[in-house]
């Protein structure tokens, strides 16, 4: 399918599910065209890692290197944080819900 089409993203991303089911919620998180590796440690990580860049291989994906970023200890994606002890909700989220300012009357509510 050419990648100029409306549901070029859906498509990839359907591809992206199938190829990385099996680790999927386990050491992965595909949205769109972003893959997230985490891992509780860096022996781990580094085996996941792997797991990953041969699994794309051999399917004839390709990742380009200068979009790439490895071994970062924390990262904030799609209102989570993810880092060595899982996934969490990013705070700040947490803080702009509890930040909302109530209404005063049925009139305020649209």
């Amino acid at each position: 399918m050419p990648f100029g089409l409306t549901n070029a993203h859906a498509v990839f991303m359907d591809l992206m599910y199938w190829v990385c089911k099996p680790y999927l919620d386990k050491f992965v998180i595909i949205f769109i065209d972003d893959i997230l590796i985490y891992s509780k440690d860096e022996k781990k990580h580094k085996a996941h890692l792997k797991t990953i860049l041969e699994l794309l291989k051999k399917e004839e994906l390709y990742a380009k290197f200068s979009k790439c970023e490895f071994w970062i200890p924390k990262v904030q994606f799609l209102g989570h944080v993810i880092d060595s002890q899982g996934i969490h909700v990013d705070p700040a989220k947490i803080e702009s819900v509890k930040d909302w300012a109530s209404h005063k009357s049925p009139m305020e509510i649209h």
